[in-house]
């Protein structure tokens, strides 16, 4: 029997991937495939009352809680909020991460968005994949895991509102309809009760949960669905062409069903 595929989902701050893609990740552990939430920081920043290493330790319970959910791993790589950058260190620590969760498929963040911490990510978890299975690219971290036996699948979640920093729609490659498991979406979302009143204070936001299933819905109607994520997926020189995700929980990216197949 062949091993269950793995599946990294990889973003800056607690709740972006599941604001992004928490309903696919459902659908592929419905599909048996093992699944790690990771983020880049532990959302330091992401309070104006609680200081930033009290407020990291409720945002990391509560990613852990909401990958609880779908019975995945959770991991922080301890970079700090707004202090992600694409330099020689950081792109070591990325590739360190990969390696030791060893995924076929990654989900990333899209590489223009509204916040420098995402395009950072993008960039890193990008070149992070390409450098992961290289031998004698040394990670310089404590124990390193050996590397991996190739590039992974790699796919961009949508920016904030499907929109690069200055407004202009991103058109995504394909869509993922998460109807069935919206119900699981939007409790992972719900376990990141720290960040309601945060965005109500510093972004003016209200109903937190809310404006996560107006814009579900939207990307739902997009394909005839009720609720569905976009993605682009990374096709770069050397990286996979065909589109796992897709095959995976048996979708055609449309709102179509297709044969399920690992």
């Amino acid at each position: 029997m062949s091993e269950s595929p793995r599946v990294l989902a990889i973003h800056a701050h607690p709740d972006d991937v599941e604001f992004q893609c928490a309903g696919t990740l459902a659908l592929l552990a419905q599909r048996g495939c093992r699944i790690t939430i990771a983020t880049m920081t532990p959302g330091d920043c992401g309070s104006a009352e609680l200081d930033a290493e009290a407020i990291a330790a409720v945002r990391r319970d509560e990613a852990r809680s909401a990958a609880r959910l779908l019975g995945a791993d959770y991991l922080c790589l301890e970079f700090r909020d707004l202090a992600i950058f694409a330099d020689d260190d950081a792109r070591r620590r990325v590739t360190e991460a990969l390696r030791r969760v060893r995924p076929d498929l990654v989900l990333t963040a899209p590489p223009v968005d509204y916040l420098a911490d995402h395009e950072a990510t993008s960039a890193l978890v990008r070149d992070a994949c390409f450098a992961a299975p290289v031998p004698n690219y040394a990670t310089r971290q404590w124990e390193p895991a050996p590397p991996l036996e190739r590039i992974p699948y790699l796919y961009f979640v949508d920016p904030l509102e499907g929109a690069d920093r200055d407004g202009r729609p991103v058109a995504p490659d394909f869509y993922v309809d998460i109807t069935e498991v919206f119900a699981t979406k939007r409790a992972m979302l719900a376990c990141h009760a720290s960040q309601r009143q945060w965005l109500l204070k510093h972004h003016g936001i209200d109903e937190y949960l809310n404006s996560m299933e107006a814009w579900s819905r939207r990307r739902g109607t997009e394909i005839g669905v009720g609720f569905a994520e976009a993605f682009r997926q990374y096709r770069g020189h050397a990286y996979p062409q065909d589109n796992r995700l897709l095959s995976l929980i048996g979708q055609d990216g449309r709102g179509g069903r297709t044969d399920l197949s690992g």
